[in-house]
């Protein structure tokens, strides 16, 4: 993380600026559509979005790193650990923890969304299927909706934060469910289906037909059909979604408008190859990232210019009541 960055951020503990430098990191390595859009906010704001990432990343490699030694109940049992350390307050060294605390503290994000997150994370060492759409919506609320509520407070808001939230966690839930279709084939490979089953059943689709899609690496038509009813659903959940970016502060915006415009993107590659979503994954190009990028970075400089940061206004740190 540059200096300009923490130093926006009034971090000036040597150790702290160690903690957060280590999120970027993370980020920057493993979460590149939400890192270049992370990008597009102002310096002040990045280290707070980085610390989420970080924390959240920590709790996904507990799931999902691979280690054939580790069984469910190790991987339990650190997550059990993680959670403790968070509601003590007490990092124990952990450079993401510690980053992760300081940011909570200094926006007030509440401690039940970190709480709901780390639950979602508990379901994935048991739960394997979703029954129907209430089921994975339980699961979806804390993996992705409260992403979006945590970073609230650090976007900005123009008024109430009950007016946005249901913009922000429905935003949270749009990337989670694009990632559900985009990763069917690596998902089945840990033994998770997140669609529900009775929609798939609506199309003669059940696991044993998505295994067979896997080993095949093509598709069924059927898990065709079945796919793009969840692409039609994920689509309206973006249309919604957007219409909420207009409720955060104005140097915010073109940072989730850029991430909106990537991920639903990823949508319409999935599309556009006809739903072969096994054997390769979908993505937005290198070039239209950048494009898409560079479009978003010019705006998000004019809205900082227009609305900058004052120093001594804590309602901008805390996300309380920006001009429109």
């Amino acid at each position: 993380m540059t200096a300009t960055e923490l130093d926006a951020a009034d971090i000036t503990d040597p150790r702290l600026r160690e903690s957060y430098r280590c999120c970027r990191t993370l980020n920057a390595r493993h979460g590149k559509t939400f890192f270049l859009a992370t990008r597009l906010l102002a310096p002040d704001q990045r280290p707070a979005v980085h610390a989420l990432y970080g924390f959240a990343r920590r709790a996904d490699d507990i799931l999902d790193e691979f280690d054939p030694a580790l069984t469910a109940a190790d991987r339990a049992a650190r997550l059990a650990v993680l959670a403790r350390q968070f509601r003590a307050g007490n990092s124990d060294g952990d450079p993401v923890l510690a980053a992760v605390l300081h940011t909570a503290d200094r926006y007030d994000i509440p401690g039940e969304l970190f709480d709901a997150f780390l639950a979602s994370m508990r379901m994935d060492l048991t739960v394997t299927d979703y029954p129907d759409r209430n089921a994975l919506h339980r699961y979806i609320y804390g993996s992705a909706e409260v992403i979006g509520l945590q970073l609230l407070p650090i976007l900005g808001i123009v008024d109430d934060e009950g007016q946005a939230a249901p913009y922000a966690a429905a935003l949270g839930k749009a990337f989670q469910l694009t990632n559900f279709l985009r990763d069917i084939d690596e998902d089945l490979a840990r033994g998770r289906v997140y669609l529900p089953v009775d929609e798939l059943a609506a199309h003669g689709v059940d696991r044993d037909l998505l295994m067979w899609c896997r080993r095949e690496q093509r598709i069924d038509s059927r898990v065709r059909d079945a796919l793009a009813a969840q692409h039609a659903l994920t689509g309206e959940i973006y249309d919604y979604a957007r219409d909420g970016i207009e409720l955060l502060a104005p140097r915010s915006r073109p940072c989730v408008t850029t991430a909106l415009r990537l991920y639903s993107e990823i949508l319409d590659r999935i599309e556009d190859s006809a739903f072969e979503v096994f054997g390769q994954r979908a993505r937005v190009g290198r070039f239209r990232r950048a494009y898409v990028g560079a479009t978003g970075l010019a705006h998000a400089q004019w809205a900082r210019r227009r609305w900058p940061r004052r120093p001594m206004d804590e309602a901008h740190a805390r996300g309380i009541s920006e001009p429109r």
